[in-house]
């Protein structure tokens, strides 16, 4: 079995965002030689999150609407986290979010849904942060 790991670094310019991160994935696969098996992809980082979804920027509205309605970024004395940082609310989202995603791997392609995509989600961007992609498999 072929093991493969992989660093993607990100550094967005907001403090929150959405990144399509499909494409870096599938270069990772491409590169690992796996044919058959699994990628798990997920974010280093407690405020950072990757998820499977559409790419619609309707959606997104969407769910950037929702997650401050959820949990509002200010103000940041709301939560007991925000004694030396103002991110409470980044780490909540990120929960909300999800921390990784799974993909099977056939055929040497990612076996996703007509209309998935693989997403990094920033909630406290503005600083490098990292990525990992594990691919194993045959």
């Amino acid at each position: 079995m072929k093991s493969h790991r992989h660093e993607l670094w990100f550094e967005t310019s907001q403090r929150r965002e959405f990144i399509n991160i499909t494409s870096h994935i599938a270069s990772c696969l491409k590169e690992s030689g796996v044919r058959e098996g699994l990628l798990l992809c997920n974010a280093m980082h407690i405020t950072a999150s990757v998820f499977i979804n559409d790419d619609e920027s309707g959606l997104h509205h969407d769910f950037e609407q929702w997650l401050e309605q959820l949990a509002p970024e200010k103000p940041h004395s709301r939560y007991r986290h925000n004694g030396f940082e103002d991110n409470g609310d980044a780490h909540l989202k990120r929960t909300i979010m999800g921390r990784e995603v799974v993909v099977a791997v056939t055929g040497g392609k990612l076996d996703l849904g007509p209309w998935e995509q693989i997403f990094y989600g920033e909630f406290d961007g503005k600083r490098k942060k990292r990525v990992l992609v594990k691919i194993i498999g045959e």
